[in-house]
């Protein structure tokens, strides 16, 4: 018997989890579950994370975590619950595959375009950091932090899937020609990585084009990768592809714990009343079967699963709604029923279950994650964010006051556009400017240096925020103003 935490989750999630169980009891699925206290009535007992420390600890010593939908509690000040628990452990990879399900009608179905697509989205770091402060009372930030290790993680793990999954494709999907750094840490890690998997066919392709292609020929791609933000996006709407997101499963891989689980949301409206549809947290189910070893378990209940769905058995979400629907219980037991039986498309030969429990290492401390490099590192300048309501010429006449041996005003910015020395009086303004600094004989600065510099700029300025603008080797490692 292998030991898995479960969280029933809140609204919906009780039902469905309770039929997803029936199923595996039913198939006789060697797992026993330990159940753990999370989701918004954890919050409202006042665990301001969601969780209690006995469930955070019971994760911890299982290494999977199978969860229904939750919900956090709005207004609160707190955090999702289901961000916190993928990066809490480093869940790096969220696995989302979707494909035709006959049974269940899309445009793309009724047009004969089968899809089989895999979205690996990273699942760590970007907006979802959620590192966000006011600069101005008009203005504010949020920090989108995209690292090589972290990057190198998921890009990994895409390419070890596709090449299990025998993948004609691998993507990276990308806005790399605006977000030159961040983005372009992500596309030049994936192409490092592909020099290592020559037998995959891999290319890149813009976030927007990708979204355009997808809703029209989404049979052209295989797998993709992308960063947190557009991977969220892209992995909802090829949900949409095939039915919603009562159909998408979804896996959180990390090296030591896993969590799988519903994404659709906990539906309160309809909770209690069992008539939702539990196949999206099933065949994330499924997929963690499969993630133990238990292959013949997870085939025996897929093809049960796909072969209600073919006989058209539906519940009241989905279907032909001149046949009466079922409701969740009825749902799970038609599946049961069906044990056994094959469907006629994308059905799953049965081998032997090798179960095999999540191996969670016992570390005493936080592993860091380094590079190495050997580029010189310097640095160049320093952008000051400021506060201010003047126009730009204004500013800028006080601003090169502070210009010495050591600095040298070079532009100014407003909103990422330049608005001195050259600009347009066209470009609205708002009272947050970017005031930047090089060094003028182009020699290392220092960090006190910096803090001189900030301490003279108070005099004249509300500053809001301050960045270095590192050097390394030849390479400039920050970005230009828009027209700089």
């Amino acid at each position: 018997m292998i030991k898995i935490a479960i969280a029933k989750g809140d609204g919906i999630g009780p039902e469905i989890m309770d039929a997803v169980l029936e199923i595996f009891n039913a198939a006789k699925v060697p797992l026993d579950y330990q159940v753990v206290e999370m989701g918004k009535w954890v919050f409202d007992k006042g665990y301001t994370n969601g969780m209690t420390a006995e469930a955070k600890d019971t994760i911890e010593a299982l290494g999977i975590l199978f969860k229904g939908p939750m919900e956090t509690p709005k207004g609160k000040g707190v955090k999702s619950i289901n961000v916190t628990a993928r990066k809490t452990w480093n869940t790096y990879a969220n696995k989302r595959a979707f494909q035709t399900l006959h049974g269940v009608d899309t445009v793309f179905s009724k047009a004969g375009i089968p899809i089989d697509l895999t979205v690996i989205r990273e699942n760590i770091e970007d907006t979802y950091g959620g590192i966000e402060h006011m600069l101005t009372h008009d203005v504010a930030i949020s920090r989108r932090i995209i690292s090589k290790p972290g990057s190198e993680q998921v890009i990994r793990y895409a390419f070890e899937l596709a090449k299990q999954k025998g993948a004609k494709r691998i993507s990276c999907g990308h806005k790399a020609n605006i977000m030159k750094l961040t983005d372009g840490i992500f596309l030049n890690s994936f192409y490092a990585i592909a020099k290592e998997y020559p037998e995959l066919n891999a290319d890149d392709i813009i976030v927007d084009d990708l979204c355009m292609k997808l809703v029209t020929r989404p049979d052209i791609f295989d797998v993709l990768v992308l960063t947190n933000l557009q991977g969220d996006i892209i992995s909802d709407l090829c949900a949409g592809l095939v039915g919603g997101l009562g159909f998408a499963p979804s896996a959180n891989i990390g090296d030591n714990i896993c969590i799988f689980e519903a994404v659709h949301g906990t539906a309160p409206d309809i909770a209690g009343k069992n008539i939702a549809n539990p196949t999206a947290l099933l065949l994330s189910g499924i997929a963690m079967l499969n993630h133990l070893g238990l292959t013949g378990s997870a085939a025996t209940i897929e093809n049960a699963l796909l072969y209600t769905l073919e006989s058209g058995k539906h519940t009241g979400d989905f279907g032909d709604r001149s046949t009466p629907s079922l409701n969740t219980t009825a749902f799970a037991e038609a599946i049961i029923s069906n044990f056994g039986k094959k469907p006629k498309t994308n059905s799953r030969e049965l081998k032997a279950d090798h179960p095999q429990q999540q191996f969670v290492a016992k570390l005493d401390k936080n592993l860091m994650m380094e590079t190495k490099d050997t580029s010189k590192e310097s640095i160049a300048g320093v952008d000051f964010f400021i506060e201010s309501d003047l126009q730009p010429d204004e500013l800028a006449k006080i601003a090169v006051h502070y210009n010495n041996e050591q600095f040298k005003l070079i532009n100014v910015s407003n909103r990422g556009t330049q608005v001195w020395p050259t600009g347009s009086v066209y470009t609205n303004l708002v009272n947050q400017y970017t005031i930047r600094y090089e060094s003028p004989a182009s020699t290392t600065l220092s960090q006190e240096e910096i803090v001189m510099l900030y301490s003279k700029l108070i005099q004249d300025f509300k500053v809001c925020s301050v960045e270095t603008l590192l050097q390394l080797g030849e390479n400039k490692a920050y970005s230009l103003a828009q027209g700089q």
